[in-house]
């Protein structure tokens, strides 16, 4: 999307959220005013009324950017659809007093500042844009000693911590230089509600809601709400378990954005391809048209889409044959097909799913629809196949992909020149800590060694779990001796990280085997002597990397 349309695009957004927020107290009037008049008399009708206006007002709000006021409303429409489903109208004095304390909370979401900014406000200039390298976070505790330890729990996984004892202290540093999350107790000897009050100061000060994560010895209903409605991305209560912590931070500094959606468009009538093409391209996806079907093979190859949006009936070749073709490869089986096409008929469009399809769309067709069926389809095939390459629990590359990766990698860095060293990893005396603390204590530990391996690792290498607590590690352009030394320091960090459970704090520790290339150039036996260095390690005491002599 060009410079000029996506300014266009944000002007209007702007002016439909400004009007929004301008017809924002009129809304609220006249849900209070409702809500009022069941007071005096009750109707069913009108408390139905009731929650149409409060569900309109959960949808209006999220759609317009105002996520606190949609939660609010989305927390009383839960209230109301409830009682409506359980027949408990008219309502006896205490759902009255549950629901007006609800209604509350909805004005006091309404009259947020947050709120009454502009969508031009909400995208100035102060607010930053996402930066994967700023790994920046701010501890606010008066209690040192756990900021100290906490703050090197999470120093271990690649953040770069500051902590802060004094409310005042920590409110003038952040106003100069805001951190990537904030990290806040809720309770200080000079203000027992001082988190929730340094929020609302900075948030005022900078013009955008610092992502916060709360703190806290609390963990009643009303403060983790007073969370939410100050802005807090998360709440945890203390004592704190750094692995889950570390999960929620990644959560909140992903730079992560979704790949544009690769549609391959098969059309005959080169003006109607353009013409999805330019709807498809106006929501952001990438294309690539093919007006010849016999010559589809080649973009299929080269494109690589995420979709095929194909005409039924075209010469040369129809679309159900050519998806009879298609599907016959075993690379393209899991590529969704959905078939464009002026045919009603029910039998028809049935024979066409039968045929490989995996939706049909009846001609003419409006933008949003075509859209939004297209976008659906490439979400789920892509989730599928993240289930078939990834796993589960860490979301690391499964045991198949990183030996097929070896493959690949090896096959590279043959044919361009170059090092490569694979790696072997595995939690020592694992059994223990799942007969100890439980399977479920067990699965935070993976994930915590998963979280540091991808933290501490390139980019350019590959990381996976080879199965259980085994992983595997594709160290791309370096040698035995370099991959050791880094695993190293990662063996060393990984032992420091306490792990939280009822029983008491614990930690573990890993041992590593590596072998390289050109010292060995077939993958299965590069594999086989990395896991015999694995072995060797854990015959030499645990807790050590060995590099193989092989």
């Amino acid at each position: 999307m060009d410079e000029d349309k996506a300014a266009r695009m944000q002007a209007q957004l702007a002016a439909m959220r400004e009007t929004y927020a301008l017809q924002l107290p009129e809304k609220i009037r006249q849900i209070e005013e409702t809500w009022t008049g069941l007071q005096n008399e009750w109707n069913d009708e009108t408390f139905q009324t009731l929650h149409r206006m409060v569900h309109s007002l959960t949808g209006s709000g999220a759609t317009f950017g105002f996520t606190m006021l949609s939660e609010a409303a989305r927390t009383l429409e839960i209230l109301i659809k409830g009682l409506l489903a359980e027949g408990k109208t008219p309502l006896s004095p205490a759902h009255r007093g549950e629901l007006g304390v609800y209604l509350k909370a909805l004005r006091d979401a309404s009259h947020n500042a947050d709120l009454k900014k502009s969508a031009k406000d909400a995208a100035a200039p102060g607010a930053p844009h996402c930066d994967a390298n700023n790994r920046l976070i701010f501890l606010v505790d008066d209690d040192v000693h756990l900021a100290e330890n906490l703050g090197l729990q999470i120093s271990y996984f690649g953040y770069t911590v500051r902590a802060f004892p004094t409310l005042g202290e920590a409110f003038r540093t952040i106003i100069q230089t805001p951190p990537s999350v904030l990290l806040l107790d809720i309770d200080f000897p000079e203000d027992s509600l001082g988190g929730f009050n340094l929020l609302e100061q900075i948030n005022r000060e900078i013009g955008y809601i610092l992502p916060t994560i709360f703190i806290s010895v609390h963990g009643e209903l009303e403060y983790r709400l007073k969370a939410v409605r100050a802005g807090g991305s998360a709440y945890f209560n203390k004592p704190l378990d750094a692995a889950v912590l570390i999960d929620k931070l990644e959560e909140v500094t992903s730079c992560e954005r979704e790949e544009p959606c690769r549609i391959l468009i098969v059309d005959d009538s080169r003006s109607l391809a353009d013409y999805y093409a330019s709807i498809l391209q106006g929501a952001g996806m990438e294309t690539q048209i093919v007006n010849e079907p016999l010559k589809v093979m080649g973009p299929l190859l080269e494109f690589m889409p995420d979709l095929i949006l194909m005409d039924v009936y075209m010469p040369e070749c129809s679309g159900l044959e050519l998806a009879k073709v298609i599907r016959q490869q075993e690379r393209f089986v899991s590529i969704p097909i959905v078939f464009l096409s002026a045919e009603t008929d029910m039998e028809k469009q049935l024979d066409a799913m039968s045929l490989g399809g995996d939706d049909f769309l009846t001609k003419p067709i409006r933008p949003e629809h075509l859209v939004s069926s297209v976008t659906t389809r490439v979400r789920r095939s892509r989730v599928l196949r993240s289930f078939m390459v990834r796993d589960s629990l860490t979301g690391l590359l499964n045991h198949t992909t990183i030996k097929a990766q070896l493959d690949v990698q090896l096959a590279r860095v043959k044919r361009v020149g170059g090092k490569l060293s694979f790696a072997m990893l595995d939690i020592d005396h694992f059994k223990s800590v799942n007969d100890t603390y439980g399977h479920p204590t067990g699965d935070r530990v993976i994930r915590s060694l998963s979280r540091l391996l991808q933290q501490r690792l390139r980019t350019s290498d590959v990381v996976g779990r080879y199965g259980g607590e085994e992983f595997a590690v594709i160290f791309n352009d370096t040698d035995g001796a370099t991959a050791v030394h880094l695993l190293d320091e990662i063996r060393r960090d990984f032992g420091h990280i306490r792990h939280q459970h009822e029983k008491g704090e614990f930690s573990v520790t890993i041992s590593a085997g590596v072998a390289d290339f050109p010292g060995i150039d077939d993958p299965a036996m590069l594999n086989e002597a990395a896991d015999k260095a694995l072995y060797e390690a854990k015959h030499g005491g645990r807790n050590r990397v060995v590099l193989s002599q092989a």
